[in-house]
């Protein structure tokens, strides 16, 4: 990566949740890097094969910069990341991460914040949380979790929210009424998602067909590049070639060849990692590019996208 890295130490680890895991990160001096409410951070985790990069929502206070706060669900198709995190990572151990960066901002000239996280998706808002409230903020957090697998911090989060606060565990089989959020809303409320892609995918869904605009729907969606078949990258102006293997993404094959490209979210969400495609044919499986950009088949979003052909020719400017 080209953006400069944090040092940090692991000062605790909790389990918070059958499935999660709080990491609790100190600078090694000094204090850490201002941050708003929605940020997030890419740690760099060195495995036995490769170095992974995922990228964690921060769920601290913005206001309190000696220390971070992390959560990682140990993901059952784990690429490695999740899995170095929860069992090779303990207390005393030094970490890399990027400063913080947001795309999941909460709009504040809004009149009203409804927040629904499902799972790990809560980890956002709990840095939104603090700030709601000290702005004294019209807001709802509504919680949908699995009890056996996720919900961290309900409990508390009850306490600390009262009737601001809606759970629905789906192992007890409770359900949000998701056009229950939607017909009830007032003027100027705005929505923010985080969560699995078919929580964000109905709630889209169900906004379009509500007439709610888009600029006030808001959803984050870290997601990890899924595997396919290999394929080569040409680097144009130096003919370099890069092998992708089936569970590497065309970024992790870049950096390992010490290519450097730009990027800040590494799950197709953010286009800092856009790189401009001479031939060959895109897999587009971003969220960033339009249509007519996806068509044109001249860019493409290597943290996540992959080549339908067996090679793609790309210009990376180094």
């Amino acid at each position: 990566m080209n953006i400069e890295q944090i040092s940090v130490r692991v000062s605790a680890v909790e389990q918070v949740a059958p499935t999660i895991r709080e990491f609790t990160l100190r600078p090694l001096s000094g204090e850490l890097p201002p941050f708003s409410s929605g940020s997030h951070v890419v740690v760099e985790m060195p495995g036995a094969q490769k170095i992974h990069r995922n990228a964690y929502s921060l769920m601290s206070d913005p206001w309190d910069t000696s220390e971070y706060r992390i959560a990682v669900r140990l993901q059952e198709d784990s690429r490695g990341g999740s899995r170095f995190m929860h069992q090779s990572v303990a207390v005393g151990d030094r970490l890399n991460i990027t400063p913080p960066a947001n795309m999941f901002a909460p709009q504040w000239e809004a009149k009203k914040h409804i927040l629904i996280a499902g799972g790990v998706g809560i980890t956002p808002f709990l840095s939104y949380l603090p700030e709601l409230m000290r702005r004294d903020a019209d807001f709802e957090l509504h919680y949908l979790y699995r009890g056996s697998q996720t919900g961290a911090y309900r409990k508390e989060l009850a306490a600390e929210l009262g009737a601001r606060y809606f759970a629905y565990d789906s192992d007890a089989a409770e359900r949000c009424e998701l056009t229950e959020l939607f017909q009830q809303r007032p003027l100027g409320t705005h929505f923010y998602i985080c969560g699995p892609l078919s929580l964000i995918e109905g709630m889209t869904g169900l906004a379009a067909e509500f007439g709610i605009p888009a600029s006030a729907i808001h959803y984050e969606e870290f997601a990890a590049p899924q595997p396919g078949k290999p394929f080569e990258i040409e680097i144009r102006h130096s003919g370099q070639v890069i092998r992708v293997g089936e569970e590497e993404s065309m970024l992790e094959a870049l950096e390992a060849a010490q290519i450097n490209v730009p990027n800040l979210c590494r799950g197709g969400v953010c286009g800092q990692c856009v790189c401009s495609v001479e031939s060959g044919e895109v897999d587009h499986r971003d969220n960033f590019l339009s249509a007519e950009e996806k068509a044109s088949g001249r860019v493409v979003m290597p943290c996540v996208s992959r080549a339908k052909s067996e090679r793609l020719i790309v210009d990376i400017q180094e």
